[in-house]
């Protein structure tokens, strides 16, 4: 049983420590982050594929042609 509650004893000790450390983060704010993600968007929404699409002769995914039989 002693072995069972030094086990304990270390991994309380371990928590204690990693919740020392992220009290000392630094975070950034939900709302700036926010901001800086839209601002990101917006910088580069002209090389998004989703938003604009893209060439046909580009594209590896694109359709080949299909194979006629006689």
């Amino acid at each position: 049983m002693d072995a069972y509650c030094s086990n304990n004893v270390l991994q309380a000790r371990r928590a204690v420590e990693q919740l020392r450390l992220e009290t000392e983060l630094q975070r950034v704010k939900i709302s700036a982050a926010a901001a800086q993600l839209v601002q990101y968007c917006q910088d580069h929404r002209r090389a998004d594929p989703l938003l604009t699409g893209i060439a046909a002769s580009s594209n590896p995914f694109r359709d080949k042609k299909t194979c006629v039989l006689l």
